[in-house]
């Protein structure tokens, strides 16, 4: 009977222990806005851990050369540069001077903003560059100030630049090869910022894709799986103020109203961190806007039964067909 009691009485510790911490992190989020800045960008997290970002080919990128560039003073970034499979045999032992003369090749460029958490060597992501670069495309990659070895404290601002910077340094680069802007999950909102801006200064990309996307990311933050807070009370106080309190918004569902150029959403049924949902409601945002009167919008669905989830779309022996139909519209508008 004792020693029943004595377990039970550690067990009544441990439930008032956590129940004392499940109560305790929602003041200390609201109390420190840079906590969950932390979360949303997670741009800790360096998965996988034990790869030297400077060297491509140890992720069987053999024709892909690793680039810094400064977007401002104090910033810098590392950059990755893909070639197309055409240009494998040629890249071997080449220069940065020589993979920069490539983009001038006639082959159109894919600039591809990751999401949060890992870095641009992360294993979708290279699985996606090398399906890319089989399809006829340059792949520029980059992490953004604060992920992966590029130097600097991440922000939405911050992130926006750098998508900027690198997208101006490709179009010096690209002549009057395509320009495509291709944007997964966190990267979406990246991506609308960056495009929205171009299309401001009336230089906007031929297209842009977004994979697995959201609508902004307070509408995400309480849609995530791992929101365990979502029914707590003044969720939203406690966890998507200070969100906004910290600069972050990410309005892909504001965005889209500003921007002009084709626009290509996948999205799995199944994904666990973006729910579907999301993405079908920016496509109606989108479709709706004044802004793609002359563009093309599409939706494209991955059903649950394929299993891509939130990061495996590039496994789809349909992708290429996709992008194809998709892009072959696109530069048919841009000659146009």
């Amino acid at each position: 009977l004792y020693r029943r009691y004595g377990l039970w009485f550690r067990l009544r510790k441990l439930i008032v222990w956590l129940l004392g911490v499940y109560i305790a992190i929602p003041f200390l989020v609201k109390l420190c806005p840079a906590i969950q800045a932390k979360l949303v960008f997670l741009n800790f997290v360096r998965v996988p851990y034990f790869i030297d970002l400077k060297r491509p080919q140890d992720q069987g990128l053999n024709h892909t050369c690793n680039y810094y560039l400064q977007p401002e003073e104090d910033v810098t970034i590392g950059v990755w540069h893909t070639v197309p499979a055409a240009l494998w045999k040629n890249a071997r032992g080449k220069d940065q001077l020589w993979f920069e003369d490539a983009l001038g090749s006639s082959h159109p460029v894919i600039l591809y903003l990751h999401g949060n958490a890992g870095t641009r060597g992360g294993d979708h992501r290279v699985e996606l560059y090398k399906v890319l670069s089989s399809l006829g495309y340059h792949v520029v990659t980059f992490d953004y100030r604060g992920w992966g070895d590029s130097i600097g404290s991440p922000s939405e601002r911050g992130m926006t630049y750098d998508a900027l910077h690198v997208f101006d340094w490709i179009k010096a680069r690209s002549g009057d090869n395509p320009v495509y802007i291709w944007g997964h999950s966190l990267g979406t909102g990246v991506a609308t910022n960056l495009v929205r801006r171009l299309c401001e200064r009336e230089t906007p990309p031929d297209a842009l894709i977004l994979e697995s996307p959201f609508t902004n990311i307070r509408e995400e933050a309480r849609s995530h799986p791992f929101s365990i807070y979502r029914y707590f009370p003044g969720f939203d106080w406690f966890f998507l103020d200070p969100i906004t309190t910290s600069g972050i918004k990410f309005a892909n569902d504001e965005n889209v109203k500003y921007i002009s150029c084709s626009l290509l959403i996948l999205h799995a049924e199944d994904d666990p961190v973006v729910p579907f949902h999301l993405g079908k409601k920016l496509y109606n945002i989108a479709a709706t806007s004044r802004s793609f009167r002359d563009y093309k919008v599409q939706f494209v669905p991955f059903h649950t039964d394929l299993g891509y989830r939130h990061k495996y779309i590039y496994r789809s022996p349909e992708l290429p067909r996709i992008l194809r139909e998709f892009l072959g519209k696109s530069e048919h508008e841009h000659h146009h």
